[in-house]
């Protein structure tokens, strides 16, 4: 059994479904990514989790304790980074820090020094005593972090972290992410639509669209599930949209997308055959650079089972 388990969660906002018959399980020292595009139920989802909402069917077990009749034992384990920006522009950082550290019961020497070590962990350390409103939507984010994990939470709940920010500040959440992980065994859940992010940080995920399951497991099963494909990578000199047209119809041939001077193939391995593509290739006056096989991405196996783009 999971420090954390979701058993057949369901919500309805008048006769919409947005949640439909959810289960999951998060062991404790995991770093657990929950994906999917903008509305796809990963907020609502969260929500629920935390206390915040009701679900209308089904239950939320985290370490022993039901969400819906001991909340407070299970609020006093979780520090949560929402979506929307959390703080106060007209007081200092350091005084944001403070007013949480109150709510968490937090006081004396042990807040300032929780004050001073989350500060520090998060790179803000120099700015504690600016007013937030002049922070960048980067520093905002970083100190939203911060505000979360004052009371050295349990699990970490990060909901879509990195938006809109600078890739400095992406850089520091996630070394945040690794080390409070490695060094506290914070077990966290990542919820995001980049799907680039959760490849590098997480070990299991669950993939959600439209409210249902879309995949679950770790990221090896996750890639199992479209096993039959493989990516190609071509790198082609003076290629035309012709030839991209001729490419997409060949047998075998399930994604063709070109990217950055690139064109990326998806491939089924039991119906495509190289020939025929190189064929095509010489055939339009294209000359080859390199050509790569890899694994598929996992954004990839979503457009695979979904047919849509994480970013919709």
């Amino acid at each position: 059994m999971g420090l954390i388990e979701v058993k057949n969660i369901t919500k309805r906002f008048d006769d919409k479904i947005v949640l439909d018959n959810i289960s999951l399980s998060v062991d404790e020292g995991d770093i657990f990514g929950l994906i999917g595009p903008n509305g796809a139920g990963k907020t609502t989802l969260i929500k629920i989790m935390t206390g915040l909402w009701d679900s209308n069917d089904g239950e939320v077990i985290i370490d022993g304790y039901d969400i819906k009749k001991e909340p407070l034992k299970i609020k006093e384990q979780i520090g949560l980074v929402p979506q929307e920006i959390a703080l106060f522009d007209n007081i200092s950082a350091y005084d944001n820090l403070e007013f949480f550290g109150y709510l968490y019961g937090l006081k004396g020497k042990f807040l300032k020094k929780r004050i001073n070590e989350a500060l520090e962990l998060i790179g803000l350390e120099e700015k504690r005593k600016e007013k937030v409103g002049k922070f960048s939507g980067g520093m905002k984010r970083r100190l939203n972090v911060a505000c979360a994990i004052l009371h050295e939470p349990r699990i970490l709940i990060m909901d879509e972290p990195t938006v809109g920010i600078d890739p400095q500040s992406r850089n520091l959440i996630f070394e945040f992410i690794r080390r409070t992980n490695k060094e506290k065994n914070t077990t966290v859940i990542y919820t995001s639509h980049y799907m680039e992010e959760v490849e590098m940080l997480c070990n299991n995920i669950f993939i959600i669209d439209l409210g249902q399951e879309v995949a679950y497991g770790n990221k090896k099963t996750i890639k199992s599930m479209i096993s039959n494909n493989d990516r190609i990578l071509l790198e082609v000199f003076d290629y035309r949209a012709d030839m991209i047209l001729a490419i997409k119809s060949l047998a075998g041939v399930n994604e063709c997308i070109e990217e950055k001077g690139l064109i990326k193939l998806l491939v089924d391995k039991d119906d495509f055959r190289l020939e025929p593509l190189l064929k095509v290739i010489e055939g339009h006056n294209g000359k080859i650079k390199s050509i790569n096989f890899e694994e598929p991405s996992l954004e990839e196996v979503f457009l695979a089972l979904t047919g849509k783009n994480l970013r919709d």
